[in-house]
């Protein structure tokens, strides 16, 4: 397989699983609240789907990096696909909230399986096949297709439920991801990685995860930027999420919920110009920390502004604005990471910093849910911001470190470029 194919097909998979998956992403809350949870009731369901990724995020990343990365994105899509049937199953029922906690632990399962599996699939590939480009430019991409597809999956899931009800969306969710699991099954093979032959899987795991410490926690610049991901990702979740219910309110109408689906597509929207903008960033600064540094102060800076502006029109706006600095900063996070982080341990690395951001869910967003309980939405949202600005201390020490992935141009995913952990 050529660069070229391996980053179409690459595309290809954002496009099927994001859309499939963003069909509730716009109604998720408001479904939550339809089946008679509170708000703090609500955020702690999504706090347990974040658990979920917190307990599998290792071992689905060890699963990856033994088994093979395309056995783990086809059992994500299995997973997810049966889970999300389950949560329509509850909706219906009227179950209590145990049933909500268990199933939301499956569907972080599922998307585990997704986590590290796919980004690191897309490395070792392009480092096998030659590619010639900047991993900002090909994690770009990826998150271009992924703001399109988040566009149209979130538009149609909230025009559905406003013709029908909340529960339709799920339905077709769960069916898009049967169709990504077949899409998965005919087009993604490993490519750059030979899962290595196993004596005692036990063992294996050990092993692997011993060398995923020593290429993620005890590697400084890496350690880090997995430090600072508990803050940013906690606080993000919660101001996508807490967004539905909060524009509804300043809207003047709790039903509207096509409106909801609109403003999760603006978030779409703006993931689209960010992705786009992130190697022009890139280049426009020396050190990749530079680029998360001016982002996160602006990030916390606009959620603050959410919280004080009481106006649907004003908040809108404001939302668009974060959903591009947190879009232009992903590729740019993505490339300092891989460049650190050999193939070997790739998948189980980035699975552990997607468990540490997780991780930060687990507390911050159930935190904020009770506040906006107590206080409202737009308090909330002040007291978001704060927490975001807990990351600028991790970054520093990151920039202090002055790794050799600073610099856009070591980003190309040649193993000689990669650092030995301190």
């Amino acid at each position: 397989m050529r660069a070229d194919q391996l980053l179409r097909t690459y595309v290809t998979l954002t496009v099927v699983s994001t859309g499939a998956s963003s069909m509730i992403w716009g109604i998720n809350t408001l479904f939550l609240l339809d089946a008679g949870l509170s708000v703090g009731e609500a955020f702690a369901a999504n706090a347990f789907f974040t658990a979920g990724m917190v307990l599998f995020e290792v071992p689905t990343g060890v699963v990856a990096d033994t088994v093979g990365r395309r056995a783990s994105y086809l059992l994500g899509a299995a997973t997810l696909s049966g889970s999300t049937l389950l949560y329509l199953l509850l909706w219906q029922t009227g179950a209590p909230f145990a049933a909500w906690a268990g199933s939301s632990i499956l569907l972080g399962l599922g998307f585990t399986f997704f986590s590290g599996a796919t980004e690191a699939w897309l490395v070792d590939g392009l480092a096998a096949t030659g590619y010639t480009g900047s991993l900002e430019s090909a994690f770009a991409k990826g998150q271009i297709a992924s703001g399109i597809a988040m566009m149209v999956g979130t538009i149609a899931g909230g025009v559905l439920a406003q013709s029908t009800n909340l529960g339709v969306p799920y339905l077709v969710r769960a069916v898009l991801l049967g169709v990504t699991f077949v899409v998965a099954w005919r087009s993604m093979y490993d490519v750059g990685f030979v899962p290595k032959p196993r004596v005692s899987i036990g063992s294996e795991m050990r092993g692997i995860v011993r060398s995923s410490l020593d290429h993620g926690l005890r590697n400084p610049p890496v350690r880090w930027l997995m430090l600072a991901a508990p803050f940013s990702m906690g606080v993000s979740g919660y101001g996508f999420y807490a967004a539905q219910p909060y524009l509804l309110q300043l809207y003047g109408s709790r039903d509207s919920y096509a409106v909801a689906g609109f403003a999760a597509a603006l978030i779409a929207a703006a993931q689209i110009i960010g992705g786009a903008s992130a190697p022009l960033v890139a280049r426009a600064f020396r050190r990749r920390t530079s680029v998360l540094l001016i982002t996160s102060i602006g990030t916390a800076a606009v959620l603050a502004l959410m919280g004080l502006v009481h106006n649907f029109w004003a908040v809108l706006a404001l939302l668009a604005v974060w959903g591009i600095m947190f879009a232009a900063t992903g590729p740019v996070r993505q490339a300092y990471l891989n460049a650190l982080i050999p193939s070997a341990q790739r998948a189980t690395v980035l699975s552990s910093d997607n468990l540490l951001a997780s991780a930060g869910g687990v507390v911050i967003q159930p935190g904020l849910g009770r506040a906006a309980d107590a206080w409202s939405y737009g308090p909330s949202y002040l007291i978001g911001a704060g927490v975001q600005l807990f990351v600028l201390p991790f970054i520093l020490m990151a920039r202090a470190e002055r790794a050799s992935a600073e610099a856009p141009a070591d980003s190309k995913p040649a193993p000689e470029r990669i650092a030995v952990p301190a």
